[in-house]
């Protein structure tokens, strides 16, 4: 992701989430160095990203969005399989998320690249108080 990036990641963000970040929170994440963005592009429009901050050996998946115009073309398992080849680049050994109990699609997709339920997060979205499901992927084994 790149500065003229922004509005578009931001429009997918705003599609995909009603809770969903500012254009500011992602302007930030652009000075994080441990962050990192991959965005998925169709002649030239922004129709998914990806996002995660690389700490020590471990990646935390932050964000997940494909537009809800262009789901079922297989952008998010491609966002997926090029951040588990850029966590492997950076020698990040695991990588974690937490994803919604009711998102059983992106459930199906994580287990794809190896994820592994470890646990529940009670409570964890403000928005509902809808539980997380924490999943590991243990890079090595994949």
């Amino acid at each position: 992701m790149k500065s003229q990036d922004i509005e578009g990641v931001f429009q997918v963000e705003k599609n995909c989430f009603e809770h969903h970040w500012s254009r500011e929170s992602f302007k930030k994440e652009l000075t994080n160095d441990k962050a990192r963005y991959l965005v998925a592009k169709i002649d030239e429009k922004i129709v998914g990203y990806v996002g995660i901050w690389l700490i020590l050996d471990e990646g935390h998946i932050t964000n997940v969005a494909v537009h809800s115009d262009y789901r079922g073309k297989k952008i998010g398992d491609k966002l997926i399989k090029e951040l588990v080849v850029l966590c492997k680049q950076n020698n990040i050994n695991s990588m974690t998320l937490e994803v919604r109990v009711s998102n059983i699609v992106a459930q199906n997709l994580y287990k794809k690249y190896g994820f592994k339920i470890a646990g529940i997060r009670k409570e964890y979205y403000s928005d509902n108080k809808e539980d997380a499901i924490i999943m590991w992927n243990q890079i090595k084994e994949v």
